[in-house]
């Protein structure tokens, strides 16, 4: 490979996880994630705004990047959950709702940006329709399949990133609380 090349690809990663982070200070930083603009992250980022669309192409494609690269844990926490089989129902459901509203409260901003762009709707993304059939078998195991389907959907719009915003002044612990209340009411 041509040193030339090889620079290159070097200072694309550079410059990705140098986009990456400036884009997660400033969304972390807002209170509308609406304002954090390309032009604003690229600024931060000091780079040119053609950068970001090559590197990501749009908008949404750096948020997506921004949440794969934040949502590795949580990525690894509710692929332990949805092994353990021997756990009971609703200590197993509770336990992934305690991991997504971790990650929803500590990527406020993040979240609401991807659920409310046109392609980053949840009920698009792969992730929520793997967790989503989760929670439907754990549901039709404990229920029945009657309204299985839609008691998972349920359930999900309740860690809603908008919900939890429009909550914000409550504390995390009332809104878990009354998670855990609904999970246990649809389990039971």
């Amino acid at each position: 490979m041509p040193a030339a090349a090889r620079k290159e690809r070097v200072d694309a990663a550079r410059n990705r996880e140098t986009v990456l982070a400036a884009a997660g200070r400033l969304l972390d930083a807002a209170d509308d994630p609406d304002e954090v603009t390309m032009d604003a992250i690229a600024q931060a980022a000091g780079v040119g705004k053609g950068t970001l669309f090559r590197g990501f192409g749009d908008r949404t494609g750096l948020l997506q990047a921004l949440a794969a690269q934040r949502s590795t844990a949580l990525q690894a926490t509710l692929h332990d959950h949805r092994q353990e089989a021997d756990w009971d129902p609703v200590a197993r459901v509770i336990a992934i709702f305690d991991a997504i509203l971790d990650y929803k409260h500590a990527n406020r901003a993040l979240a609401m940006a991807l659920e409310s762009a046109g392609r980053g709707s949840p009920y698009l993304n792969p992730a929520y329709g793997d967790l989503h059939r989760h929670l439907t078998g754990i549901i039709t195991g404990v229920r029945g399949p009657e309204h299985a389907d839609f008691l998972a959907h349920a359930l999900l719009a309740a860690v809603r990133s908008d919900l939890l915003h429009q909550l914000r002044d409550e504390p995390p612990e009332r809104i878990r609380a009354g998670v855990v209340a609904l999970i246990r009411s649809v389990l039971s």
